[in-house]
C-alpha cells in the first residue's frame, strides 16, 4: 500500500509536469485558476480550485498527521524516551542544518522567506522510496525513519504557524480558540459525538480562514484534541458479554448495541487514521501534487533556475543538510553514549536514509506557496524541490546498492545481532555460563512446543555449565495468534510469571484466543487489571516488536531457530545434535 501512494504520488507529479509542459500548457494555471464562489446568506467566499485543493482538501492531510503524531507521542515510539533519543534528536538537526545551509545562500530579500521549505520530508515519499530504493532488511531502519519523520512533521507544522501566518483577525481567532475547547469536550458526549465533531470541524475550519491563518492548520488542532487510547478492559469485556446475548438471542437491539460498543473500543484517533488514511494517500495527496508540480520547464525557467541561488539553496538544503544534519547528530550521540542505535541499525544504514529524507515534496511545495507569490520565484522554487527529491533518491538507491556489495545481506543472519543481555532476555541458567544457547520462537509455533523436550534435556545433560536464552519471532503469516502470545507472555513477565505463562502457552496452543490468554493470566493469580493495562501497553508491544525486527534483519523465517553462542545453527535441532554442537562449540 505504501508502494501504491508513493506510484501514486510520482505519477500525478509527472501527470503535472507534462500537463504544464504539452502545447496547451497554458490549460495547467487557466484550470488551477478557476475561481468558485460560495455564498452562504450574506457571506460569500471565493476560492480558485487551486484553493481548494490546498486550503480545503489538505486540512485532512494535516489532520492525519496530526493523528499521527497524537499517537505516537501517547501511546507509540515517542513514549519512551530511550527509544525516541536518537531519532528526536536526528530529526531536530534534520530541521535545523538544512535551514542554516538555505538561509547561508540566501541570507536576504524574498527569497530567504522560502527556508521553511527545506525542513520537511514528505513522508508518503520517504516510506515508498525506502521500499524500493532501501536495503534488504529495512525493518530497524524504517521503524528509525517514521519516528523521526514525526518530529520532522511537528516541525514544519510549528514553522507554518508561527512563521507563515499574518494578518491576523483578533475575533475569528477567539471563535476559533472557543470552538477548539468545544472539540476538545467532545469525547464526554454520550451519543451523537461523530456528527458533533463533523460540525464543530468545518466551523473551525472557517473561523481560522477568517483569522488569516492558514485554515490547514485547523486539521492539526482538532487531531491532538481527539483522545487515543489501546482498548479497555471494560469496554472489550462488555462487547464481549454484548455479542454473547446477540449469539444467545438476535435482534437488531442487541446487533446495534454490539456495533456501537465494539466500534467504541477502539480510540476514535486510530479510527479517524484507518478511515481517512486511505483517502488522503490515494486521493487528496495525488490531487495536491498534480495541483502544485506544473512547472513550466521551458529555456526560460531553466536557464533562470539554474542561475538562481534560491534553486540551488533548496537543492543543497534539501540534499547535503538532510544528510548531514540526521548522520551527524546520529554519530555524536553515538560517540558521546548520550544515545545509541538498535541491533542491526548502523550509521551507514543511517546516512543512506538520510538521503532519502531530502525527499521535500508536499509540505516543501506547500510552504512555497505560502512564502512567495511572485511566480517566477515559486516556479524556480519547486524546479529546485523536484530536483532535489529526485537527486536524493539516485544517491540513496546507489548508497544502499553499494553497502550491499560490502556486507551481503545473506551474511547478516550467520551471526546472533543482538548479544545476551540478561537485564532484557528471558534465560534460565546461570548468565555467566560459559556455553549460551540462543531460540527464536513463536508460541503457536507446534515444532517450538515439541523442541521444550530437546532444550530440557540439553539444560539437564549441562547443568551451571549452560544458560539458555528466548526470544520471540512470531510468524504472523503462518501463526495469526503469535503476536498477541507474545504480547501476552511479555505482559506476565512484567508480574514475574513468565516461565510459567509460557508453559501454558505451549500446553494449549490450539486455544490462544484474546479471552483464552486473559483467562490463562487468571488461573496463574495475576492482577488482571495490571495484566490487560500491560498487554495493550506501548512498552510490551516494542519489547516484542524488538525480537521480530532482530529475527528479520538476520532473515530468520522459520521457527524454532537456534544460536549455539553467537553463531546460528542450521542443523537438526534435537538434543543429541544440540549437544554434540555445544560440546564443539566450547572446544573452539
Amino acid at each position: 500500500m505504501e508502494r501504491i501512494s508513493a506510484a501514486l504520488l510520482l505519477a500525478f507529479t509527472a501527470a503535472a509536469l507534462l500537463w504544464a509542459n504539452l502545447p496547451f500548457g497554458a490549460t495547467y494555471a487557466q484550470f488551477w485558476g478557476t475561481a468558485v464562489d460560495l455564498q452562504v446568506g450574506g457571506t460569500a467566499v471565493e476560492m480558485t480550485f487551486h484553493d481548494i485543493v490546498n486550503d480545503g482538501l489538505m486540512a485532512f492531510f494535516f489532520f492525519t498527521v496530526g493523528l499521527e503524531v497524537k499517537r505516537e507521542f501517547t501511546i507509540g515510539e515517542l513514549t519512551e524516551p530511550a527509544r525516541a533519543v536518537v531519532p528526536v534528536a536526528a530529526a531536530l538537526a534534520g530541521l535545523l542544518v538544512p535551514a542554516g545551509i538555505f538561509l547561508l545562500l540566501n541570507p536576504t530579500g524574498e527569497n530567504a522567506a522560502v527556508w521553511g521549505a527545506v525542513i520537511s520530508t514528505d513522508t508518503a515519499f520517504l516510506v515508498g522510496a525506502l521500499a524500493v530504493a532501501g536495503p534488504r532488511f529495512p525493518g530497524r531502519l524504517r521503524v528509525f525513519l517514521l519516528t523521526l519523520a514525526v518530529v520532522d512533521d511537528v516541525g514544519a507544522l510549528a514553522a507554518i504557524a508561527v512563521f507563515y501566518t499574518s494578518d491576523l483577525d483578533l475575533v475569528p481567532l477567539l471563535a476559533c480558540v472557543a470552538l477548539l475547547v468545544l472539540v476538545g469536550l467532545t469525547r464526554f458526549l454520550p451519543v451523537g459525538r461523530g456528527p458533533a465533531y463533523a460540525v464543530l470541524s468545518l466551523a473551525t475550519w472557517a473561523t481560522l480562514y477568517a483569522s488569516g491563518v492558514h485554515p490547514t492548520l485547523a486539521g492539526v488542532a482538532i487531531a491532538l484534541l481527539i483522545p487515543v487510547f489501546p482498548p479497555r478492559r471494560g469496554q472489550v469485556e462488555r462487547t464481549a458479554e454484548l455479542a454473547r446475548a446477540f449469539r444467545q438471542s438476535p435482534s437488531p437491539e442487541y446487533a446495534a448495541a454490539t456495533a456501537r460498543s465494539l466500534k467504541e473500543s477502539i480510540s476514535i484517533n486510530e479510527r479517524l487514521q484507518r478511515s481517512y488514511g486511505p483517502y488522503v494517500s490515494f486521493l487528496i495527496l495525488p490531487l495536491f501534487a498534480l495541483a502544485n508540480a506544473g512547472v513550466r520547464l521551458d529555456g526560460e525557467t531553466l536557464a533562470a533556475s539554474a542561475a538562481s541561488s534560491l534553486t540551488w539553496g533548496i537543492i543543497a538544503a534539501l540534499v547535503i543538510g538532510k544528510t548531514i544534519g540526521i548522520t551527524g547528530a546520529t554519530a555524536l550521540l553515538r560517540v558521546t553514549g548520550m544515545g545509541q542505535l538498535a541491533p542491526g541499525l548502523t550509521l551507514a544504514r543511517v546516512g543512506g536514509g538520510a538521503m532519502l529524507c531530502g525527499i521535500g515534496f508536499t509540505i516543501s511545495l506547500f510552504i512555497v506557496e505560502l512564502a512567495v507569490e511572485d511566480p517566477a520565484l515559486q516556479a524556480q522554487a519547486r524546479v529546485g524541490i523536484l530536483a532535489a527529491s529526485g537527486i536524493a533518491f539516485v544517491l540513496g538507491w546507489g548508497w544502499f546498492r553499494a553497502l550491499d556489495r560490502v556486507q551481503p545481506p545473506s551474511s547478516a543472519g550467520r551471526f546472533l545481532v543482538r548479544p545476551f543481555d540478561p537485564q532484557r532476555d528471558h534465560f534460565r541458567g546461570d548468565p555467566a555460563a560459559p556455553l549460551q544457547l540462543v531460540e527464536y520462537g513463536d508460541f503457536e509455533c507446534p515444532f517450538c512446543s515439541r523442541a521444550t523436550g530437546s532444550i530440557d534435556e540439553v539444560r539437564e545433560h549441562f547443568g551451571q555449565r549452560l544458560v539458555y536464552v528466548w526470544r520471540h519471532l512470531p510468524l504472523t503469516r503462518f501463526h495469526p495468534h503469535a503476536v498477541e502470545a507474545a504480547r501476552a507472555s511479555e505482559a506476565a513477565d512484567r508480574q514475574g510469571a513468565f516461565r510459567e505463562y509460557a508453559q501454558l502457552l505451549f500446553r494449549r496452543q490450539d486455544h490462544l484466543e484474546s479471552e483464552d490468554l486473559i483467562g490463562y493470566a487468571g488461573d496463574l493469580g495475576l492482577d488482571m487489571e495490571q495484566f490487560h493495562d500491560d498487554l495493550q501497553s506501548a512498552a510490551v508491544a516494542n519489547r516484542v516488536e524488538d525480537d521480530a525486527l532482530d529475527a528479520e534483519f538476520m532473515d530468520l523465517s522459520s521457527t524454532p531457530t537456534f544460536f549455539i553462542g553467537s553463531v546460528r545453527h542450521t542443523g537438526h535441532i534435537d538434543a543429541a545434535t544440540l549437544i554434540r554442537e555445544l560440546n564443539m562449540s566450547s572446544e573452539r
